[in-house]
């Protein structure tokens, strides 16, 4: 890869770290797209013996890529994105992979195809630790943060995604219960 595309490239994707999410820290500010994405990938990496024939490989490096759009259209939380903001983030995607060599592009172009499919288990697996990625930041933060509709959200959010092996199903019922700890300890 030549160095200045390289250095261009990074500057594009450089705006993740910017641009904030929905979610806050447990320290009272608001989390970056990156640092949502990096938390995901160790996630992954965690959870690999729990999935010896999965390519962990595969499913860090979507991690790390599923959210390249944002650097472009911002963060738009889940229960307010529509048709019109999916588009518009696939459109982001590939201005930001353009700035790659053919052979790289192609390869996240693959990965991105695969995600947008769901039909592999590593797929599967990203999307259910994206969701409770979110559900355990939330429960991070304090609850003065949460919006009225994520009493209920922070309880359902990511509950099909999750459904799809034992593992990740338990890891969405521990979180659940922690969020309902948290909302009981409210008192609401």
């Amino acid at each position: 890869m030549d160095c200045r595309n390289y250095i261009e490239f990074l500057n594009v994707i450089e705006k993740l770290k910017c641009n904030t999410r929905h979610s806050w820290t447990s320290s009272g500010r608001q989390e970056s797209v990156a640092e949502h994405s990096w938390r995901l990938a160790v996630m992954a990496m965690l959870c690999a013996d729990e999935y010896p024939n999965l390519d962990i490989n595969k499913v860090i490096k979507m991690c790390l890529i599923h959210d390249f759009g944002e650097a472009i259209t911002g963060d738009i939380p889940a229960f307010l994105k529509n048709q019109n903001d999916e588009t518009e983030e696939e459109l982001a995607i590939e201005k930001v992979i353009s700035l790659l060599p053919p052979n790289t592009k192609d390869e996240i172009q693959f990965l991105f195809d695969e995600m947008k499919e769901m039909l592999t288990d590593e797929a599967k697996l990203y999307k259910a630790l994206d969701n409770i990625e979110a559900l355990i930041s939330h429960n991070e933060a304090d609850i003065s943060t949460w919006i009225p509709k994520e009493y209920e959200e922070n309880l359902t959010y990511g509950q099909k995604n999750s459904e799809w092996s034992d593992w990740t199903r338990n890891l969405k019922e521990a979180v659940k219960q922690d969020c309902i700890e948290k909302i009981r300890k409210e008192g609401r």
